[in-house]
């Protein structure tokens, strides 16, 4: 990609939230949030021609980037954009300690306004963690896509949870009890992505959950023992990319 501008965006309050059953120490949420632009040209005003392409991601801290060594160019949404074609637009919104409501309210107006062609969405784990419940989080998360559907042309990706058993912040669970939590959030997003028959393949689910446990490591879990590390960013993006690719969006 080209240059990279940082801009300041909302004062949000709220940090990420780390499983009940075990203190694990993940680092607090910035209380003023970061918004990282790519483009080839500067950004156009309201009245300019929109550019023929522009990918929004809207997250919490791993949009931002907690635990990349460098988070501007190693967070999973950077290395998607890194991906797209010379020239397109990249817009991350992505919030630390997001949940699914809140990003409905403070992520989803402005990626509604930019016009993208492209989102991706990871927001589920905070809520996870929260104990919102998946009926709870089944309609924050529809909050969020039912706009972006309704007011954009974007084909939406939406990311599921993985299976966080192996993750060292989730050692002192009940293993069994958090994989059904798993798996209720999983249906969740499924639901709300089948739920848009309207608009057939512009809403799609990226599977992070399929033999990802085998993945955690030591190599792709940064040291706060919650975030992913620039490995395990790398393969969440390759889960996202090659979605994109199947659905038709060219790469590079």
């Amino acid at each position: 990609m080209t240059r990279y501008f940082v801009v300041i965006a909302l004062v949000l309050a709220g940090c990420s939230s780390a499983p009940a059953a075990k203190a694990t120490t993940i680092p607090a949420r910035t209380p003023t949030p970061t918004l990282f632009i790519t483009t080839s040209a500067p950004t156009p005003s309201p009245t300019a021609t929109p550019p023929p392409f522009r990918y929004v991601a809207i997250g919490a801290s791993d949009s931002v980037g907690v635990g990349a060594t460098d988070p501007r160019l190693g967070s999973w949404p950077a290395r998607v954009a890194a991906r797209l074609p010379a020239g397109v637009d990249y817009v991350n919104l992505g919030v630390s300690g997001s949940l699914a409501a809140q990003a409905s309210l403070e992520q989803v107006p402005t990626a509604v306004s930019l016009r993208p062609q492209l989102v991706t969405i990871w927001l589920a784990v905070n809520d996870l963690n929260a104990n919102v419940s998946p009926a709870d989080y089944s309609t924050g998360l529809r909050k969020v896509v039912a706009p972006l559907v309704s007011l954009t042309d974007a084909r939406v990706f939406i990311g599921n949870v993985p299976d966080l058993r192996t993750v060292p912040a989730y050692a002192g669970t009940d293993q069994a009890a958090l994989l059904a939590r798993i798996n209720a959030y999983n249906a969740a997003i499924a639901a709300v992505a089948a739920s848009f028959p309207t608009s057939p393949g512009q809403v799609i689910v990226v599977d992070l959950f399929t033999g990802s446990g085998p993945l955690v490591s030591t190599m792709t879990v940064s040291a706060d023992g919650f975030h992913p590390s620039d490995a395990g960013y790398a393969l969440i993006a390759d889960r996202f990319t090659a979605a994109i690719a199947a659905a038709g969006i060219v790469l590079r």
